[in-house]
């Protein structure tokens, strides 16, 4: 069997910093954050009170009355981000649409619909009077399915759910699903509505969050001595993919290639990566094999950095047994971004793809004083975006539960 080649022709997202990818890849250059005090609900009582929350969402006129009414928050974040992203293929309505498919990235799903419908169940003394929409709107896949609604797209749909490493599993399985040629066109990414009273009190309670709430815009500090947990983020990334020959033939503009993929388990913890990365260093070797890539040949790197003190040194660790004492240029967006769970793969890779198209590495913001665990000659790229040469760019991703997920792009020969 011939392979086919995949190729990226099409994105979209908002999340923090923009609700459009000019808009987002603007903030990112100028090293923007998007974290601000939540003011969705109450806080004062949380031991962390602020989040990376999209501003002035406005759902209409992508998504219609009805779709709004019948879906949660990141199912609205998925519509949004995909309406952009097939908009900015090109693509028309399919000749045969079991040709088109969905795969979708999602941590946690619905999970602000749970928590309402549960409140009003306790408000009215445990009366059993359930919004018809409840499971609908909380289900996981629902994105997946309801996108694909919108689309008329009829075939392959699913949902991949691997923690913060669920986007990057979408790409993977896309890029699969089209190399193999068992679909033209792939919409994938992942969404994520994680800033809810639960899901920051359930992160606060296991440590993960960052507590800096006097400074709430600096607090996510990648790989710095002082770092102290990570940023909560919420959005959704978008990204069409499809056989080169199949945009080659319809005339698309084509913005990169995925020449690699691959995932690994750490099989050690709940919620801590492999303290020496090896999980991460077995990924990243696997995805660069299947690219027929040696780790020299790799310019550049989005690492998934969150700004924990043991997730980030395991990071470097697995760098280093990859790349040795030759580490490419890389940086933490998170820093930016905050962390959007399962939904951090999509948006990450769409700045992998605009560091591809301009030769321009986005900024890690916030750190000051690396963590003395780190090379001092840690190629990071701090402050502001920095001028460079990219012809291979990666995208690391680890999820709780030991997911390591990992995908390599090149610029199209």
């Amino acid at each position: 069997m011939t392979k086919q080649r995949v190729v990226i022709t099409g994105m979209g997202t908002i999340n923090a910093l923009g609700h459009t990818v000019p808009d987002f890849w603007t903030a990112a250059q100028q090293g923007k954050s998007g974290a601000r005090p939540i003011e969705r609900f109450d806080a004062s009582a949380f031991k962390t009170r602020f989040a990376c929350g999209i501003q002035d969402f406005q759902p209409l006129p992508q998504l219609n009355r009805k779709e709004v009414k019948r879906s949660d928050l990141f199912t609205q974040y998925a519509l949004y981000a995909a309406a952009e992203a097939v908009a900015d293929s090109g693509l028309e309505a399919p000749d045969d649409p079991l040709d088109y498919g969905v795969i979708w990235g999602v941590g946690q799903g619905g999970m602000d619909t749970f928590e309402q419908e549960v409140k009003r169940y306790v408000a009215e003394e445990m009366y059993p009077r359930f919004n018809p929409f409840f499971i609908p709107k909380m289900l996981s896949n629902m994105a997946a399915g309801v996108v694909a609604m919108k689309l008329g797209w009829q075939g392959v749909n699913y949902t991949t759910v691997s923690a913060c490493a669920s986007s990057n599993t979408a790409l993977m399985n896309a890029f699969n699903y089209i190399q193999w040629g068992k679909a033209k066109v792939i919409l994938t990414g992942g969404s994520e509505a994680p800033i809810t009273e639960a899901s920051m009190g359930g992160f606060s309670a296991i440590k993960s969050l960052s507590k800096q709430n006097d400074t709430p815009q600096t607090a996510c500090k990648p790989f710095d001595v002082d770092r102290d947990g990570f940023v909560m983020g919420e959005g959704s990334g978008a990204l069409v993919l499809e056989s080169y020959e199949h945009a080659r033939r319809r005339g698309a503009t084509i913005y990169a290639e995925i020449v690699g993929a691959a995932m690994t388990a750490d099989a050690y913890h709940l919620t801590a990566t492999h303290p020496e990365g090896k999980g991460a260093a077995r990924a990243i070797k696997l995805a660069l094999k299947e690219a027929q890539l040696a780790p020299e040949a790799v310019d550049y790197v989005n690492v998934h950095a969150t700004s924990t003190p043991v997730g980030d040194l395991s990071e470097v660790r697995a760098l280093q047994a990859v790349f040795g004492d030759r580490l490419p240029k890389l940086s933490a967006t998170k820093s930016m971004t905050g962390h959007l769970l399962g939904a951090a793969g999509a948006v990450e890779a769409i700045l992998c793809v605009k560091a591809l198209q301009d030769n321009l590495l986005p900024p890690t913001i916030n750190t000051q004083t690396l963590d003395p665990a780190i090379p001092k000659d840690f190629p990071i790229v701090l402050g502001q975006a920095q001028e460079h040469s990219t012809r291979v760019v990666m995208s690391d991703t680890f999820g709780f539960g030991g997911h390591n997920a990992i995908v390599v792009f090149k610029k199209v020969d």
